[in-house]
């Protein structure tokens, strides 16, 4: 049993967690530890705070999960001031072996390496996803994650990808008016700009504004709450409108990428919305493609419901790139 720290880097939070690999490959995590961005000056400072926090020493190995683009001689976060100088990972840090990975590509990763029982069913037929081909992963969050894990039985590739960035197309009148709503504060709309945490706001304004109904200002996480719980009518309707645009975005990733072999949604919004999707129209739309609809019947759609995805992601990225250590 080898060790090594898994991190994974987000803009509020930094989780930590000692994870174990056995001679076969196998992951187990740890109890993770969760630091705030803000309390610590950088990623070193809050390296070192973990270490304090394991008793003063670490295992030379590190697996980086990070929120933003990663290459280059520096690597900045999207919402973070932080930076990480690779080059300089072993003289500040004391690593010895490293792998930084895209945040989404560890979650891609860990779809690669999950157990059956780490996902749910949403849609689609209810088996397994495919062990050959190539599987589609998105997330909806701040923004929207999306990646492409390609497989041939116990060999994988993941490659990070801004699918998240294509253009929105609308399928209705409603879609219709919520694109022309988000085009007041944005030329080009992209889909993350529907299907993100964050859309829950336009999407109610747009359907408030349908039938002349003044609204009060309230933050994402609040609309998303009443949504869910149906304790507020426009934003529990602008949900179920998430919901159908979520389902056509993931439909199209399926398409582009010839994910035929699955679709994974992931993420902490995916999560919360694990009870909600396979009673919406996500699968309908998801069907939703003309002369292919009978295709996109054949695709598994899962949501992944493991506890630290992205700590789990980067250890497995970890041996991808540097294989059982020894």
């Amino acid at each position: 049993m080898t060790e090594l720290v898994a991190v994974d880097i987000g803009g509020t939070h930094a989780r930590f967690v000692i994870a174990r690999v056995a001679s076969d490959g196998s992951l187990t995590l740890g109890e993770p530890e969760t630091l705030h961005t803000r309390d610590h000056a950088s990623f070193q400072t809050a390296w070192e705070d973990f270490r304090v926090r394991q008793g003063g020493t670490l295992p030379p190995r590190a697996a980086l999960s990070v929120a933003g683009p990663v290459g280059g001689e520096v690597i900045r976060f999207t919402n973070n001031p932080w930076i990480i100088r690779p080059s300089l990972m072993q003289s500040k840090l004391g690593v010895e072996a490293f792998t930084i990975v895209n945040d989404f590509a560890a979650v891609a990763h860990a779809v690669a390496r999950a157990p059956e029982d780490q996902f749910v069913h949403v849609t689609g037929p209810d088996t397994p996803l495919s062990a050959e081909g190539t599987i589609s992963v998105l997330g909806p969050g701040t923004g929207l994650g999306v990646a492409h894990l390609w497989r041939s039985g116990s060999d994988y590739r993941v490659t990070a990808t801004e699918g998240g960035h294509v253009d929105f197309a609308p399928l209705d009148s409603i879609e219709d008016a919520i694109l022309a709503r988000l085009r007041r504060s944005h030329n080009r709309v992209s889909i993350e700009r529907v299907v993100s945490g964050p859309a829950i706001g336009p999407i109610r304004q747009t359907l408030a504004a349908m039938e002349g109904r003044a609204l009060t200002e309230e933050d994402d996480i609040t609309l998303w709450t009443r949504g869910l719980e149906d304790k507020d009518s426009l934003a529990a309707a602008a949900v179920d409108r998430f919901c159908l645009s979520l389902g056509s975005v993931a439909g199209d990733i399926a398409l582009t990428q010839g994910g035929f072999g699955g679709v994974v949604i992931a993420g902490g919004l995916g999560y919360r919305l694990r009870d909600h999707l396979p009673r919406s129209g996500f699968a309908e739309r998801f069907r939703a493609k003309g002369r292919f609809a009978e295709l996109m019947g054949t695709i598994p759609v899962k949501l992944i419901v493991h506890p630290q995805p992205g700590l789990f992601g980067a250890a497995a990225a970890f041996v991808a790139e540097h294989g059982v250590p020894q």
